[in-house]
């Protein structure tokens, strides 16, 4: 939900230093006839600015008008003649300090008015300046957004790949069997599910429509709609080629959000979510997909020093992934919390990082033993696949084995694997912006993820033993970093933005279900590089370009038996937001 304060602080100082900085530079003579008028220009702009806050509220008339006689008065102060050029002073007369008018280079200037104007335009919108009467009171409280983006993506598969009947006889031949692309094989026909070695290409479309509404300044609630398919929860794109049938409309977002401190005017603030929820975590794709959005309950702190360069943070989010149904199906929850902070360095040089560690319960899989006699056979009993990491759930790259472990003479009965490891990720991330290039900027962000239950041992222990001696494998670190050039926020026409990213994401380094789709197809053990262009075509209207070319970093199979998977892919895409 997006709150809306009356203005920001930030507006507020800006206009205090310059009333006060450009005041003394117009008075004094010795600026130049065309700086003088563009800074009375900038001047003559700042007391609108002020007026404009005390009309609103914002600032007290006192405040005002406190600002405005402390401009006047350094404005007013005598600048004593200086002597010219090799010309000594009067005798007797004390060397008189010389003032120095502070030189405002035209980019700072410029950055500064485009800050104010925005600050003072984001408030009018939302609070429907000069409107009054023509709108009723309730659609003030209401903001719309959304999107409607349409791609075409191509998808080329190496034609060394792996072929896809390898993997189904792995699953088949190898007893018990490790994988950790399961997603090609179907071990119930035995045949491949998917081409390892044709490429395709897609249509693609993503509608997504948000609204917020302020209740009151401590209450807001939030819903968004989006395609997309009820089974996958990383992606909101719909692909055309469906003979014109009808799209379906998911709840993408339902929650509700507490801001009990809002309106205080303290340094701290605190934010507390339930329902289904952004993304409350400062954190980049590699762990969580940017289309994910989470159930459950989160509280956000944070905390403001006087002069806002320094502000941190933390976070507590506690989420159910599977309700418990005694007594056939344990509950599954998502627990995590993050620490961190943002500060800047100068006014140019902006830092933000936070350490965060999540906890996944009842996710691993176990030996499954639930058998019940049937006359002379045996039959799975209702517990049976509780601890199974269902295909509807998990993408690839994670290592799986089977838990199924059918009694002497059973032959048909359903095959089921579970996640060879517990998942328990601490994750650190990092990003900075440099702002010396104005109107350009730099931002480069970076994530390092260790899953700390990663364990052989472990893995042993729940598997039963079928697998004693057996090594499942994998890897346990991740690590991706990315360097962006240009704007921002590419909204107008003419904006750009380039970058730049690797990503190196071991198999059991977080869980597969949730990180990005895109990169090889989606999932973990995976490595590869993804540039992207980013370029206004109007307001609010953008092009996009993306490279995706990544490789597999273990066997997709198991260390035993060598699979490789190679993707590239190409996203070209246009994008609307209002």
């Amino acid at each position: 939900m997006t709150s809306y304060p009356s203005t920001s602080m930030r507006a507020v100082a800006c206009a205090a230093w310059l009333s006060l900085s450009v005041s003394a530079a117009v008075a004094n003579p010795a600026v130049a006839a065309p700086e003088r008028e563009s800074l009375e220009s900038l001047r003559q702009t700042t007391l609108a600015l002020i007026q404009a806050l005390v009309d609103k509220g914002v600032l007290t008339a006192e405040a005002a008008q406190a600002m405005r006689l402390q401009a006047q008065q350094q404005a007013q102060q005598p600048t004593p003649a200086q002597p010219s050029a090799g010309q000594p002073a009067a005798p007797g007369t004390a060397a008189v300090p010389v003032q120095r008018v502070p030189y405002i280079p035209d980019s700072v200037k410029a950055q500064i008015r485009t800050e104010v104007r925005e600050e003072v335009l984001s408030q009018a919108r939302a609070e429907r300046w000069g409107m009054p009467g023509i709108v009723p009171p309730w659609v003030s409280r209401l903001q719309i957004d959304g999107d409607v983006r349409f791609r075409h993506q191509s998808d080329s598969l190496d034609a060394g790949n792996t072929p896809a009947s390898n993997y189904v006889s792995a699953v088949l031949d190898q007893s018990p069997a490790v994988t950790r692309a399961l997603s090609y094989a179907s071990v119930s026909n035995g045949f491949p599910t998917e081409t390892t070695t044709e490429g395709r290409d897609r249509e693609r479309l993503r509608m997504r429509l948000g609204v917020t509404a302020r209740v009151s300044d401590e209450v807001g609630v939030g819903i968004r709609l989006a395609t997309g398919s009820a089974t996958d929860r990383v992606s909101t794109n719909q692909t055309l080629g469906q003979n014109f049938n009808k799209y379906q409309l998911m709840v993408d977002r339902a929650f509700i959000r507490l801001t009990p401190l809002a309106g205080l005017n303290q340094p701290y603030g605190l934010d507390l979510s339930f329902g289904r929820i952004p993304n409350p975590w400062f954190s980049t794709d590699m762990v969580w997909s940017e289309n994910l959005n989470f159930e459950g309950a989160a509280v956000s702190g944070r905390w403001t020093n006087a002069d806002d360069t320094f502000e941190p943070f933390a976070t507590v989010g506690a989420f159910p992934l599977r309700e418990r149904r005694a007594p056939v199906q344990r509950e599954r929850w998502l627990y995590g919390a993050q620490v961190g902070a943002r500060f800047n360095l100068s006014p140019l040089s902006r830092f933000k990082v936070g350490l965060a560690y999540y906890e996944y319960q009842n996710i691993e899989g176990r030996e499954e033993e639930d058998w019940l006699v049937s006359g002379t056979d045996f039959v799975a009993g209702p517990s049976y696949g509780q601890t199974a990491y269902g295909d509807a759930l998990r993408q690839k790259g994670n290592t799986l084995y089977e838990i199924s472990a059918a009694p002497v003479g059973v032959s048909d009965y359903p095959v089921l694997f579970g996640l060879a490891h517990r998942f328990k990720p601490l994750v650190l991330t990092a990003s900075a912006q440099f702002d010396h290039f104005s109107p350009f900027n730099l931002l480069a962000t970076a994530e390092y993820v260790r899953n700390t239950a990663f364990s052989q041992t472990d893995f042993r222990a729940r598997a039963g033993s079928r697998f004693d001696g057996v090594d499942a494998g994998g890897r346990r670190d991740g690590y991706h970093v990315k360097l962006a050039v240009g704007h921002l926020d590419v909204r107008e026409a003419g904006e750009w933005q380039l970058s730049l990213g690797y990503k190196h994401l071991g198999s059991d380094a977080v869980l597969d279900a949730f990180t990005d789709s895109d990169l090889g197809l989606g999932g973990t053990n995976i490595k590869g590089y993804i540039l992207g262009l980013n370029l206004g075509l109007a307001r609010n209207t953008t092009l996009g370009v993306r490279y995706l070319s990544a490789s597999n970093i273990d066997s997709t199979i198991n260390d035993t038996n060598p699979g490789q998977l190679g993707v590239n892919t190409l996203q070209v895409e246009l994008n609307v937001r209002f």
